[in-house]
């Protein structure tokens, strides 16, 4: 790993989940910031939404809604997707990975959905104070 590996990386991290990302302690974080991000995520031919999509897939067929909560979350903060898309993209997924997995995703949406909503609702009264 050269220290160009890595920035670029953390980089990609940012840019991928929309947040500061800090460099981490040991292999399993190196691998993911030097290899996944760095060289991964960074390759040309998709866009990061492009390859947001096909992670929800993939996470939604093998049960793993808990880890796609992430991506939606960023796929929002980002606006890449929005809900509406959200929605449609759980809707079709259950007709490709069965109706269980799909309505997991569409039920974890709407949570994020609501946690959002919620938070900005709490916000506006800071915003109008100021």
């Amino acid at each position: 790993m050269t220290d160009d590996t890595r920035t670029r990386g953390l980089a990609m991290m940012e840019k991928v989940y929309g947040f500061e990302m800090q460099d981490g302690p040991g292999a399993h974080f190196a691998v993911t910031a030097d290899h996944l991000f760095a060289d991964i995520w960074s390759r040309p031919g998709l866009s990061i939404r492009d390859r947001r999509l096909l992670l929800l897939g993939a996470l939604t067929a093998q049960g793993l809604v808990d880890v796609a909560e992430i991506q939606v979350g960023a796929a929002l903060h980002n606006e890449e997707l929005d809900e509406d898309q959200l929605r449609e993209i759980a809707l079709f997924l259950c007709h490709y990975v069965g109706w269980p997995l799909g309505t997991k995703l569409d039920s974890m949406i709407g949570g994020v959905l609501h946690k959002r909503k919620k938070a900005a609702r709490a916000a506006a009264p800071d915003a109008e104070a100021i």
